[in-house]
């Protein structure tokens, strides 16, 4: 049987134990911003998120009717189902206001995201 010496034991144990100390744990901070479609508008009608982070948005269409979550200032066109949901990551985006839309209803379907 080999015997593992010491020191080599203590340097092995404290590379795990810094290895565990810089992981990353998940933060509830990191849950996804909700943003609800409902009467073709989006609610809340803007949403803040840390700046300089990438963060995902949970769009939520409680409508019967498809709806599309658009912004060319975040490069972001999807279409969202009818009582459907779906996630979109943005950023990280410098501070500043980034407005989004709705084109199948874009009279009432206006939003912006806010980061800061």
């Amino acid at each position: 049987m080999r015997r593992i010496q010491p020191l080599a034991a203590a340097c092995a144990l404290a590379l795990f134990g810094a290895t565990l100390a810089t992981a990353a744990p998940a933060r509830a901070d990191d849950a996804p911003v909700t943003i609800v479609i409902k009467d073709h508008k989006f609610q809340p009608a803007e949403v803040k998120i840390p700046a300089n982070k990438r963060v995902t948005l949970l769009v939520d269409n409680q409508d019967a009717t498809s709806e599309e979550f658009e912004s060319g200032e975040m490069k972001v066109e999807k279409i969202v189902g009818g009582r459907k949901q779906i996630k979109v990551m943005v950023g990280p985006l410098k501070p500043g206001r980034y407005p989004f839309f709705g084109e199948f209803h874009e009279a009432t379907a206006q939003g912006a995201v806010i980061a800061e």
